[in-house]
C-alpha cells in the first residue's frame, strides 16, 4: 500500500512539472504569470480574462525596436487597439546590467519621449515570463483573445529590417490577427519567425 501511495505521488509530480513547464502555443491556454509594472502593481494575465491582449517584447536600446518606435508604428498599434478595449503590456526581460535594462526615471524618459501608449509596461528581470512565451528576440509579439487562448506567435510584420520605409510595404501580422479575430474573421497567419535583438536574459 505504502509503495503504492508513493508511485501515484510521484505521477502526480511529474503531472504538475510537465504542466508547470508548459510554455505558449498557438491554440493552447495562455500560461499565467505575474508581473510588476513601473509603478510597482501587479498584473495577472488571469485579470484579462474576456479582453483581447497584446505582449510585446520591448528593448528600447534595440535597432529594430527603434525602427517602429521612432517611426510611431509600434505607438500607432497601441493607440488604435487599446481605444478599442485590447489590452496592450509591453515586457522588458532585459536582465540587471544588461542592454534594455533601465530604472525607472530612465524608463519614465523614454516613455514620455516616444509617447508610448501601453496599458502596462512589465519588468521581467528574471526572465521567467520571456521563456514561459518563448520569447527570443525584440520586438517578440503574442496575441490572446478572450478565451485566454493564444492566437498569434511570432514577429510584428514580413519584413525583418531596421529600415523604416519598410514599415509601409510590409504585411503587418499583429494588425492582421487582431483585426480578424475581433471581427469574427479566421486568423490567416498564426505564427512566424519573429526578428530582432536577442533578448539579454539572465544566463546569456
Amino acid at each position: 500500500m505504502r509503495k503504492l501511495s508513493i508511485v501515484i505521488a510521484l505521477m502526480l509530480f511529474a503531472t504538475t512539472a510537465m504542466f508547470a513547464s508548459e510554455t505558449a502555443k498557438v491554440g493552447s491556454k495562455a500560461p499565467e504569470f505575474t508581473l510588476k509594472d513601473t509603478k510597482g502593481v501587479e498584473h495577472k494575465i488571469s485579470d484579462f480574462a474576456g479582453k483581447y491582449v497584446v505582449l510585446e517584447w520591448v528593448n528600447f536600446d534595440c535597432p529594430f525596436v527603434k525602427k517602429h518606435y521612432e517611426s510611431e508604428n509600434m505607438q500607432n498599434l497601441q493607440r488604435e487597439f487599446t481605444k478599442k478595449g485590447v489590452i496592450w503590456l509591453s515586457i522588458c526581460s532585459s536582465a540587471k546590467g544588461k542592454q534594455g535594462n533601465f530604472t525607472t526615471a530612465e524608463l519614465d524618459k523614454k516613455k514620455k519621449d516616444f509617447k508610448t501608449a501601453e496599458t502596462a509596461y512589465l519588468i521581467d528581470e528574471s526572465g521567467e515570463v520571456g521563456k514561459l512565451y518563448n520569447a527570443k528576440v525584440t520586438p517578440d509579439m503574442v496575441i490572446i483573445n478572450p478565451s485566454q487562448e493564444v492566437i498569434y506567435l511570432g514577429a510584428i510584420d514580413n519584413i525583418p529590417s531596421t529600415d523604416k520605409s519598410d514599415i509601409d510595404k510590409a504585411d503587418n501580422y499583429v494588425m492582421q490577427a487582431l483585426n480578424s479575430a475581433m471581427n469574427g474573421k479566421t486568423v490567416e497567419v498564426k505564427s512566424s519567425k519573429p526578428y530582432g535583438c536577442g533578448i539579454k536574459y539572465a544566463n546569456k
